[in-house]
C-alpha cells in the first residue's frame, strides 16, 4: 500500500502506470532475515540516504527518480537492524541543496549525523549551521573534468579549497572514488589536514581479490591512519548476491590493515542510478533489492571478533561523526 508521501510523490511527478507498479514494488525492500549476532549499543550504520519529494522535490538535473525512503521507514530499518545510529549522506539526486538530510538529522536528534554537499558559493556561516545541525562531513567527485577524463590538478585544487573551507570544524572529507584514484592521488590523500573517508571498499572488487590493482594503495592508507574506509554497499563491489560471501576476503584485509579505521554502512535504501541512466526522470528506478539483515549479518562473519565488531559500529563511528558519549 502506498504511503500519503508516495501518493503526494505521484502527483508531483505525474508518473504513469509503469511507474506507479515500480513503486509499489519497490519503493519498501523488506528486510528479510533477522539479525543473528549480538549488535552491541550505540553501533551505527554510517552510509544512508533519506528520499523524500514531499518535503523537497528532486532537482531538475538529476539522472534517475528514486522511490521515496521517508524518515519513518529509516527508523524501521534501523530498529530491525537493532541500531541506535545513523549517518545520512546527501544523495545526488538533491545535488547540493541540503534541505531534506539535515531536516531528517535534525529530526532525529543526538542519533543522528550527516554527510553534506557544499559548493564553492557556500559560506562559513552556512557550514556553521549546518554544523550546529549535526553535519560532521562533506561529499566530494574527484572523477573527471569536463572533458570527462580525471584530472588530478584539478583533485588537488579542490582539496585545498575545501581544507580552506572546512578549517578548524573537524570535519572529514567523505569520496566514492576507484581504486586507480585513490592510488593516483595516495601522496595527496596522506597530506590532508581532515580525515579521509572512501565509501563501499574504496570501490575494489570481490572478483578482483586482495592482489587487484591499487588495493594496496588503500590498504597503506588506512594501515597509515591517513584514511577511513566504509566496508558498506556489498552489492556494489559484488555480484554474488544475496549475501555477497566474495567480499569477505576484501573486509579481512582492511581488518588486518587497521580496525580503527573502519566504520560500516548498509547503504540503503540501495539506490540504483545507473538503472535510471536510460529511463526518462518520470519512471522510478528500481533500488537494488537487498536483505538487511542477511548481508549485517555478514559483517559478523568479517569481524569474527566481538570487541572489534564494537571497535567498528561503536567506536569508530563516534569518533569520526562526533556521536556524544553516553548520558552526556
Amino acid at each position: 500500500m502506498l504511503t500519503r508521501r508516495q501518493l503526494v510523490y505521484l502527483g508531483y511527478a505525474g508518473l504513469g502506470a509503469v511507474a506507479l507498479r515500480s513503486v509499489l514494488a519497490h519503493a519498501k525492500t523488506p528486510q528479510q532475515t533477522a539479525v543473528d549476532f549480538d549488535v552491541p549499543p550505540n553501533s551505527c550504520d554510517c552510509h544512508v540516504h533519506v528520499f523524500d519529494p514531499a518535503i523537497q522535490p528532486y532537482a531538475e538535473r538529476r539522472i534517475y527518480t528514486p522511490p521515496t525512503a521517508t524518515i519513518e521507514e529509516l527508523l524501521d530499518m534501523q530498529k530491525a537492524l537493532r541500531l541506535d545510529r545513523v549517518v545520512i549522506v546527501q544523495p545526488s539526486v538533491y545535488r547540493d541543496d541540503n534541505k531534506l538530510t539535515i531536516e531528517a538529522t535534525k529530526r532525529l536528534g543526538n542519533r543522528a549525523r550527516a554527510v553534506a554537499v557544499i559548493g564553492p558559493s557556500t559560506t562559513r556561516t552556512e557550514i556553521d549551521e549546518m554544523h550546529a545541525a549535526g553535519v560532521r562531513g562533506v561529499r566530494l567527485n574527484l572523477e573527471t573534468n569536463v572533458a570527462g577524463k580525471f584530472d588530478a590538478d584539478g583533485a588537488k585544487a579542490l582539496l585545498d579549497k575545501t581544507a580552506k573551507q572546512l578549517d578548524g570544524r573537524g570535519w572529514h572529507v567523505q569520496f566514492y572514488t576507484r581504486l586507480d584514484t585513490i592510488a593516483a592521488l595516495k601522496d595527496t590523500f596522506s597530506q590532508q589536514p581532515f580525515p579521509l573517508v572512501f565509501d563501499h571498499f574504496g570501490r575494489a572488487t570481490a572478483e578482483g581479490g586482495v592482489d587487484q590493482p591499487h588495493f594496496d594503495a588503500l590498504l597503506d592508507l588506512v594501515k597509515n591512519g591517513h584514511a577511513y574506509v566504509k566496508i558498506s554497499g556489498a552489492y556494489r563491489v559484488s555480484k554474488n548476491g544475496p549475501a555477497f560471501l566474495d567480499v569477505k576476503p576484501l573486509a579481512e584485509a582492511l581488518v588486518k590493515a587497521n580496525p580503527d579505521r573502519l566504520v560500516w554502512g548498509s547503504d540503503w535504501p540501495h539506490p540504483n542510478s545507473d538503472a535510471g541512466r536510460h529511463k526518462p526522470l518520470t519512471e522510478i528506478s528500481e533500488p537494488f533489492p537487498i536483505d538487511d539483515g542477511l548481508v549485517f549479518n555478514q559483517f559478523a562473519r568479517w569481524v569474527p571478533d566481538a570487541a572489534t565488531r564494537k571497535q567498528i559500529l561503536v567506536d569508530n563511528a563516534a569518533k569520526l561523526y562526533d556521536f556524544p558519549t553516553p548520558g552526556s
